[in-house]
C-alpha cells in the first residue's frame, strides 16, 4: 500500500515507512502540525517506500524496523547505499541492544522508541536533518553499557601520534556525559545554561579530540574508555 499527501511544501519533508496504519496515521498528524516539517508520503513496507524515496528524494525517512519481506535494517542499509545525503530515523517499540547497534550500523542517524513524545520526535528530526545522531535517552545507557569498559586515566589518545594525548577540559566532560544521555545540543545548552551554538561547539571540539565522526561514536568511546 502507497499513499501519496499532498501537502503543502514545508523546510524538512518526511516519509514514513510503517507497516500499522494507526501509527502511520498518528505520525504524519502529529509532525505535520509542525509548520517546518512536511510528510510527503507514506508506505506499509519497504519496497514501496523505496520507490517513493526515489521519487520525492525526502530530507528524513521514518523507519520501521519490524517491517515484513525486506525488514528496516535492511531498507535503511540500501537507503544509505542508493541516497547517501537522505537521513534514516529508526521506530520501533524495542530496545533490544543487538537491534539498536544494528540500526545504527546500518546508517540510522537516530534510534527512536514509538511512544516518544510528538514534539521531541519533530526536535529529533530537526536535529538529525543537521546531522546530529541521537539516541533514545531510555535506553541510550542500557546500550552504551553492554560495551566493554577499560581503566582510563581520563585522557584520549590522538590517533596521530604515539605519544601524544589530547585531554577533555572540564566542561567538555560535562557536554561528553549529557552526549552520553542522548540530548541534543539544545538540551545541553539548558542544562548547563550556555547558548545552542556553545553546545555546539563544545560538542564540536569533543568530537575533534576523540578523533570521531559523531555523537554515538563519542558516546561508545566514552564509556568504552570509562570517560564517564
Amino acid at each position: 500500500m502507497v499513499t501519496a499527501l499532498q501537502t503543502e511544501t514545508q523546510t524538512i519533508s518526511v516519509i514514513i515507512i510503517e507497516d500499522f496504519k494507526l501509527t502511520r496515521v498518528g505520525l504524519r498528524c502529529a509532525l505535520n502540525s509542525n509548520e517546518d516539517i512536511n510528510v510527503v508520503a507514506e508506505s506499509d513496507n519497504a519496497s514501496d517506500g523505496l520507490s517513493l524515496i526515489d521519487k520525492h528524494k525526502p530530507d528524513v525517512v521514518l523507519m520501521d524496523l519490524g517491517l515484513g519481506g525486506m525488514n528496516g535494517i535492511e531498507a535503511t542499509m540500501k537507503i544509505r547505499e542508493l541516497y547517501p545525503n537522505i537521513k534514516v530515523i529508526a521506530l520501533t517499540s524495542h530496545d533490544r541492544e543487538e537491534e539498536v547497534i544494528s540500526a545504527l550500523s546500518a546508517g540510522a542517524m537516530a534510534y527512536c522508541l514509538k511512544d516518544i513524545d510528538p514534539t521531541k520526535l519533530a526536535d529529533v528530526i530537526r536535529d538529525v536533518k543537521n546531522g546530529v545522531c541521537w539516541l533514545d535517552p531510555l535506553i541510550a545507557r542500557k546500550v552504551l553499557d553492554a560495551f566493554p569498559r577499560q581503566e582510563t586515566l581520563g585522557i584520549l589518545k590522538d590517533k596521530n601520534s604515539e605519544e601524544g594525548r589530547v585531554p577533555l577540559t572540564e566542561r567538555e566532560y560535562e557536554v561528553l556525559k549529557h552526549l552520553v544521555d542522548g540530548k541534543s545540543n539544545t538540551e545541553i545548552a539548558k542544562e548547563l545554561i550556555v547558548s545552542v551554538h556553545t553546545a555546539k561547539a563544545h560538542v564540536c571540539s569533543i568530537l575533534q579530540k576523540m578523533c570521531v565522526n559523531d555523537r554515538v561514536q563519542a558516546a561508545v568511546k566514552a564509556v568504552k574508555e570509562g570517560l564517564v
